[in-house]
């Protein structure tokens, strides 16, 4: 059983690895035969070589970029959870207020960051607040849906065993909406990321705290592209790992019950 799940897990993660290295040696041989410069763009050998070169920088500035996407992920989880909770308690609430949860996810982040970047004084909390409002739709979208969507014979056999309030919601309710929590946890990771690159790219703070939105911005100055093309990468290898550390979360917590999971898992 232990082999056949390795081998399963090798068969999932080999193709698009096999498929990343072709894409990559194609793009390096085209770069190469047609002797593109490197500042038009750059060949993948000249990315890793800016990379290598200047590891303490950038990974200086993945941490600050990273710190400020997960503090915002946190941020949204428990609002976007909360404000679930209490859509789900009282019909009126969520038709007051769903509305303006709509808005915040259709506003272009862009339009309201300098906003918050003037109105708040400490850049951080301003880049966080910005994230935060990317992220915290999904939370609260998928955690609503999954908080109503019970199945009626458990709902009648918690009737029937004249269940509490709180009974219904501990035993009952979060247990179904789990599978809709996680999937916009997986959305949320991804999305607090975008939301701390694009606060960082309208705030253009420098300094030891600048992220890696500035030092894309610098290099694209300042024609390095190869190391514009770095940060680009960095950013997509770490949007990449808080999606899978949030699969790996949902497998912990689902896997062992949840039909999602463990058809996943056999199959």
């Amino acid at each position: 059983m232990v082999r056949r799940s390795k081998y399963v897990a090798l068969a999932e993660v080999l193709p698009p690895f096999i498929v990343g290295v072709a894409m990559l040696a194609v793009w390096e041989a085209a770069c190469r035969v047609f002797a593109v410069p490197s500042y038009l763009f750059p060949a993948p050998s000249a990315i890793a070589h800016s990379i290598v070169v200047d590891v303490p920088g950038l990974m200086r500035a993945l941490w600050s970029t990273l710190r400020v996407a997960l503090i915002a992920l946190g941020l949204a989880t428990a609002i976007g959870s909360l404000v679930a909770f209490l859509f789900v308690q009282n019909k009126l609430i969520e038709r007051c207020f769903f509305p303006y949860a709509v808005i915040l996810q259709v506003t272009p982040i862009v339009a309201i960051a300098p906003l918050i970047i003037i109105l708040v004084k400490n850049t951080q909390i301003a880049l966080i607040i910005c994230a935060t409002i990317i992220a915290i739709f999904p939370i609260i979208s998928n955690t609503t849906i999954g908080l109503r969507s019970i199945d009626a014979g458990h709902q009648d056999l918690f009737a029937i065993n004249h269940a509490t309030r709180w009974h219904n919601l501990v035993l009952l309710r979060i247990p179904s909406a789990l599978p809709f929590f996680f999937a916009g946890l997986r959305i949320a990771s991804g999305l607090s990321l975008i939301g701390a690159v694009v606060a960082e790219f309208v705030a253009g703070t420098g300094g030891q705290s600048a992220g890696l939105a500035y030092e894309i911005l610098q290099a694209g100055f300042q024609l390095d592209i190869p190391r514009m093309f770095a940060g680009l990468f960095l950013i997509t290898v770490t949007g990449i790992a808080l999606f899978l550390v949030m699969v790996g979360f949902s497998k912990l917590a689902l896997g062992r019950w949840h039909d999602s999971e463990m058809e996943r898992e056999n199959g």
